[in-house]
């Protein structure tokens, strides 16, 4: 379910990855799209069993395998749907959405913005500062903080760039 080959970066490039965005995930409802092997969504699902996490992906096998995770994992908190997230519409919406080497920044609040609370975020994970991807997001959302994570084991930047729809609390 991953690309990484090396075992011993598993640790630091996959779960401790996953678990540098905790602080900033608020209460409620999340939803990991293009969820591939999990990451972010199972970490953050196993730190926090309050948080209601959703991961969708639209590979049937990559979507029977984060079911069977969920089950062998013993995570009541998780739920997977498989599809397209243009085309995924729960009947409420969530408190964040994140995805992890999903698409540019304006493509990812495209897709997702039916998705989103009005007073929801966006928590967008990226390698280096997207400053190209910042500057092109549609004028309607706003960028409300951008942090460098620090991840133990991980040499390369990573960021975490957090963005609300410009009409909730504003």
């Amino acid at each position: 379910m991953t690309a990484l080959i090396d075992r011993d970066k598993v640790l630091s490039h996959h779960l401790l990855d996953s678990l540098a965005v905790l602080p900033y995930v608020p209460a409620g409802s999340l939803l990991d799209v293009g969820s591939g092997g999990g990451m972010p969504g199972i970490p953050l699902a196993i730190a926090c069993p309050n948080l209601r996490v959703t991961l969708l992906d639209s590979n049937s096998k990559k979507c029977a395998f984060l079911q069977q995770a969920a089950i062998e994992l013993s995570l009541p908190n998780i739920s997977v749907h498989c599809g397209r997230v243009e085309q995924y519409h729960p009947s409420v919406g969530f408190a964040a959405i994140t995805a992890r080497a999903f698409s540019g920044l304006a493509d990812f609040v495209a897709m997702t913005r039916h998705l989103l609370l009005a007073d929801g975020h966006w928590l967008a994970m990226k390698g280096v500062r997207p400053e190209d991807e910042m500057a092109h997001l549609p004028a309607d959302v706003l960028i409300d903080a951008v942090h460098r994570l620090q991840v133990p084991g991980v040499e390369g930047e990573r960021h975490l760039v957090v963005i609300r729809k410009a009409d909730a609390n504003s």
